[in-house]
């Protein structure tokens, strides 16, 4: 009898183990192909940026003081119970300071209708920049839509080419927001990505060569 149970445990204890090895290898897999997924979406090839490396891109915003709302899911900044998704970055600096374009690209969309306040979507390839809560608001003339802040020296038109780290606007608090930030947000193939991912790429391509600065040369 004593032969009997310990040849029923035995297989018990090997099916048990089998099994313990295929939701461990499923769960493995399921990583990988998520971390690979992640890494395909932050490495740009030649075709969406012309450099196909992070060299070229500059920290989004000057006077940078520190992270304040990550992205994903987090309490509405209204102070209700609330849970929303926070499809970007934020990122505060003293009011004024000037925002830069994270990379070269196209502006795409100025507006300043939503809870974003007012904003500059930027296209470069397959990715989108989104520049939230600046100060100044939109005009139109003779040659179409753009923002104006006229006290910052800035007029960014819709369809203008903006290279890498140029000023594009300045923090303000437009929108819904409770203090002075920028919000960044990022796309690659119309498919939100986390900021905080790209900048840490950035800091490792770059950590060999020119830094990531939050207060890039003119």
């Amino acid at each position: 009898m004593k032969q009997i149970l310990k040849s029923l445990l035995t297989r018990a204890q090997s099916a048990f183990v089998k099994q313990l090895l295929i939701i461990t290898l499923g769960v493995a897999t399921a990583i990988t192909v998520g971390l690979s997924q992640n890494v395909a979406a932050l490495e740009p090839g030649s075709n969406e940026i012309a450099t196909g490396t992070w060299q070229g891109a500059s920290f989004p915003v000057e006077n940078f003081q520190g992270y304040t709302s990550p992205f994903g899911y987090r309490q509405s900044p209204d102070g209700s119970y609330n849970q929303e998704f926070h499809r970007g970055l934020d990122m505060a600096a003293p009011e004024g300071s000037y925002i830069r374009s994270w990379w070269t690209g196209r502006v795409v969309e100025v507006s300043d209708d939503s809870a974003c306040g007012t904003s500059i979507v930027i296209e470069s390839g397959n990715w989108e920049h989104i520049y939230c809560h600046m100060r100044g608001h939109v005009e139109k003339d003779g040659n179409g839509q753009y923002l104006s802040d006229r006290s910052g020296g800035l007029q960014i038109y819709e369809g203008q080419a903006i290279p890498a780290g140029a000023r594009i606007g300045r923090v303000g608090m437009t929108g819904r927001t409770t203090g002075p930030h920028l919000h960044w947000g990022l796309k690659y193939s119309r498919q939100w990505v986390d900021p905080a991912l790209v900048l840490r790429a950035m800091y490792t391509e770059q950590s060999g060569g020119r830094s990531v600065s939050s207060k890039p040369a003119p």
